[in-house]
């Protein structure tokens, strides 16, 4: 065999390995975006799913007489604010916004539930006692959509950062993803008082 074919073998298998790896790499980089996107979309239902256990209960809470009309205002509101975000998950900006909206929903949703503690009519209530059920099981399925997301998104971003994939993200336009961050101040302990006398 002559010099020339052997290097035209030689050419030819590289090729062959590279378009293997380059296809094997790109597929790769596809499944782990599509793979965020899914559990995103895992993070959204849970939200949801608390926005419309929210929604149930307001309902109740609207139908008992003279509950503090401001404060069951201020949740519709944040209901409101926290439903109309759009997130890009390639976006820190609409996913910081997002979360700081779902804070807010939750932060002003907590208050309501302090203020209904002194309607001892509206806590007899069986939508009332289901939605207290409810709500602590769709905390903990948020909770675990979040780490799962922050999963793939470690999984996604260990794929686009590391060589030789790194060649292919950047070939692609495929750039690592923000994680779901813990709320500002949740890093530190809540101050608990007891007034006991």
């Amino acid at each position: 065999m002559s010099t020339g074919k052997i290097t035209l073998i030689v050419i030819a298998a590289l090729f062959v390995i590279v378009g293997f790896w380059g296809c094997n790499g790109y597929n790769g980089l596809v499944s782990a975006d599509q793979g965020v996107k899914k559990v995103w979309s895992n993070v959204e239902t849970n939200y949801q799913r608390r926005t419309d256990l929210y929604s149930s209960v307001i309902k109740t809470i609207e139908g008992s007489a003279n509950f503090e009309k401001s404060t069951l205002k201020e949740v519709l509101e944040a209901r409101s604010k926290a439903t109309q975000i759009k997130v890009d998950i390639n976006d820190p900006a609409s996913l910081e916004a997002y979360q700081k909206a779902q804070a807010n929903l939750q932060g002003s949703f907590s208050r309501l539930m302090a203020v209904a503690e002194n309607y001892p009519n509206l806590k007899t209530t069986d939508a009332f006692r289901d939605f207290q059920t409810q709500i602590e099981g769709t905390e903990n399925r948020i909770n675990v959509a979040r780490q799962d997301y922050n999963k793939a998104i470690e999984d996604y971003n260990l794929r686009v950062k590391r060589f030789p994939g790194v060649i292919l993200a950047r070939l692609f336009g495929y750039t690592d993803k923000p994680y779901y961050k813990a709320d500002e101040g949740t890093e530190k302990a809540p101050e608990i008082k007891f007034d006991i006398k």
